[in-house]
């Protein structure tokens, strides 16, 4: 399996996770009193969603099958696990809390797929993905601080 075949199963599990958590999380804080912050949440989980398209698509081009699921062991390690706990209460805090966590669970997840030998269109695909998780995440924070 190519490292670009690899990379994309690892970054679409990551991102099917974090396309689900910041939706159960919008859902939670749907009727809070900052209905602003379920919105920010469905528009970053609606990004996932595209993100996650975006690289199955480019692994059809090359032949690679990379939207199967990885192995429970792995399941078990995803950061966005954390958020199943913290959407058991109303606590927005929590909330906020367990997506900065998947959050930076992702940045590092696609920092180990930038450090593989990617071909040069993927890369260009995971480079711009990390920017754009990496504001996420610290979109994420500030709604955290702001709470």
């Amino acid at each position: 399996m190519s490292d670009d075949a690899k990379a994309a199963k690892e970054l679409v599990e990551t991102l099917k996770d974090g396309e689900r958590g910041f939706a159960s999380a919008a859902d939670k804080l749907r009727n809070d009193d900052r209905p602003e912050w379920a919105t920010t949440l469905q528009r970053l989980s609606e990004q996932r969603a595209g993100f996650h398209r975006e690289i199955v698509a480019m692994g059809h081009e090359y032949g690679d099958e990379v939207d199967k699921s990885g192995s429970a062991t792995a399941a078990v390690h995803r950061g966005w696990i954390a958020l199943k706990d913290a959407l058991t209460g109303d606590d927005a805090g929590s909330v906020l809390g367990a997506a900065v966590t998947g959050e930076d669970h992702a940045v590092t997840e696609y920092e180990k797929a930038l450090k593989q030998d990617l071909s040069a269109g993927f890369r260009d695909v995971v480079t711009r993905q990390h920017a754009a998780v990496v504001a996420a995440r610290d979109e994420v924070k500030a709604l955290q601080i702001a709470d």
